[in-house]
């Protein structure tokens, strides 16, 4: 069973900084490029945000220089270190996986269950 478990979300004052996990299960880790959407309250899922395949990170244009993503290959585990944070970057942060690097949302195959981010002004 193919599982994405996505932690590290939480309350934070803009200009603060998070880090978000994704650990995943049940899949050969390096044969996946790993994503990260969100979805804010009453907006559709947004992403991806930033994607990372083998090692390689790609960005969205918007999120580069304030978002960073990294893996660890050993631990199955993709991380998303968020700083500069602004009350518009509060959504529910996802991460999914998929064969290929890809901007369309449908080609990530495996969803983790999300984590709140909150940023207060």
């Amino acid at each position: 069973e193919v599982q994405l478990q996505a932690s590290g979300g939480g309350l934070v004052q803009a200009g603060g900084s998070l880090r978000l996990s994704c650990t995943a299960s049940g899949i050969t880790f390096d044969d996946y490029a790993i994503g990260w959407f969100r979805q804010a309250p009453g907006k559709e899922r947004e992403g991806p945000l930033c994607v990372i395949s083998e090692g390689q990170p790609y960005y969205k244009d918007s999120i580069e220089g304030r978002f960073a993503i990294s893996s660890d290959p050993a631990k199955s585990t993709v991380y998303l270190q968020m700083d500069s944070l602004k009350p518009e970057d509060t959504a529910v942060y996802y991460c999914a996986a998929g064969l290929a690097v890809s901007p369309i949302i449908s080609d990530y195959n495996y969803w983790g269950q999300g984590t709140q981010v909150t940023v207060s002004s």
